[in-house]
């Protein structure tokens, strides 16, 4: 009864461990800002890398594009070739941003609301839940865009329908291009998404509300050998070690990630640097937390059923009956002498009258083997089966006493 009790919770030990092991992956993969490399390219082989930046990092876009000038010839270098025909694919998206302000008007209503000032692809990176409309890229030739949240949308037009309609920041006309559900839950709100925001170009930011720099750049490119992509951003625009901090985001809630953040859960959460990360940022930080908890739970049920399998093995191997020596001469002896039977059949049917009576006198004895034990195991089923009759007869006849 013990041994049925511990094998019990083994199982259900082991379970647990299975549905933890699903429920991280399930919470990773709902971090889109965290898995461009998966969109990017299904074959695995990209990376997406983050770059955070303190203001003092100096950070702008004549770097930006300077860095962006070298990716090319850095990839050739590295034998990465776009071999795709259509004339629109590239290697590599990124993407950067600014925190900020700004005042935004409507012929009904004027509010001060946060702001990110966009350059590059931000909104494939990050693909909030359109209300309506569409997203606009920093590449735009015409800067004249927004993008604004339901919260924005209602005090300035009473509705989330306003694709098309016109804003005015700071005096200058901008086109409102889409509406974005604001994300909701405790972590957002307490990484910072808990006001009215607005996504404007970043020169729209610089030249007409409050910029308080680029803090954040992110990449996704080929990545031909492990962390090329990393390293190459780290040595670019990551040398300065107390004014940056590169994050590999492809593999960042990975199982073996989560486990090196074990050791390290409770100091990480000491930011040393002077950098200030955007709220998806410290969304992502804190579901690592909350993963890296989970993730020592799912450890601890697979120790636990780990444990008792090897004890129930040790057990079983105790009062095993047979050695493993034992088992490797009867294979031996098996091998061999299907290597005699074959090699005799292979000179009996060149003609060799003598190979065939060796043949013969050979393969008797496995025969005589064969039919021995057939009869050993049918006369054991014939014994069980008395056994199994004189038993019910047994039964029937106390039944018949005790009704009489």
């Amino acid at each position: 009864m013990k041994k049925l009790v511990l094998g019990i919770s083994g199982g259900i030990s082991f379970l647990l461990f299975l549905i933890l092991a699903f429920v991280t992956n399930h919470l990773g993969q709902t971090q889109d800002s965290q898995s461009m490399a998966e969109r990017w390219s299904r074959d695995g082989n990209v990376s997406q890398v983050s770059c955070f930046f303190s203001v003092n990092a100096g950070m702008d876009e004549d770097r930006i594009k300077e860095f962006e000038h070298t990716i090319d010839s850095a990839l050739a270098d590295a034998a990465v070739l776009q071999e795709s025909e259509n004339p629109g694919a590239r290697l590599w998206a990124d993407a950067y941003s600014a925190d900020g302000k700004i005042s935004i008007s409507s012929d009904r209503s004027s509010l001060e609301a946060d702001a990110i000032g966009i350059g590059g692809d931000f909104f494939l990176f990050h693909p909030l839940k359109l209300l309506s409309g569409s997203y606009f890229t920093g590449n735009d030739l015409n800067q004249d865009y927004c993008v604004i949240d339901q919260d924005a949308a209602w005090q300035l037009f009473g509705s989330n329908d306003v694709a098309g309609m016109t804003v005015y920041i700071s005096g200058i006309p901008h086109i409102v291009t889409g509406v974005v559900q604001r994300e909701e839950g405790r972590l957002t709100e307490a990484a910072g998404l808990n006001s009215t925001l607005i996504y404007v170009s970043y020169q729209t930011l610089s030249e007409l509300g409050t910029n308080n720099g680029i803090n954040h750049y992110e990449i996704v490119l080929p990545d031909p050998v492990s962390n090329f992509a990393y390293n190459y951003v780290k040595e670019k625009l990551g040398n300065s070690e107390k004014e940056t901090e590169v994050v590999e985001n492809t593999s960042r809630y990975s199982f073996l990630s989560r486990l090196k953040l074990i050791p390290q859960f409770g100091t990480r959460s000491m930011n040393g640097k002077a950098i200030i990360y955007p709220y998806w940022e410290n969304v992502a930080r804190g579901y690592e937390d909350i993963l890296t908890v989970v993730t020592l739970f799912e450890l601890l049920f697979l120790l636990y059923a780990v444990i008792l399998a090897l004890v129930f093995f040790c057990i079983w191997w105790k009062h095993k009956g047979w050695t493993i020596r034992e088992k490797w001469l009867i294979l031996k002896d098996k091998a061999e002498r299907k290597g005699e039977i074959l090699r005799a059949k292979r000179l009996a049917a060149k003609g060799n009258p003598e190979e065939l009576e060796y043949l013969s006198e050979f393969e008797q004895p496995e025969r005589d083997s064969r039919r021995s034990q057939k009869k050993r195991k049918s006369k054991n089923r014939k014994a069980a089966d008395r056994e199994e009759r004189k038993t019910d007869t047994e039964e029937k006849s106390t039944e018949e006493i005790i009704e009489e």
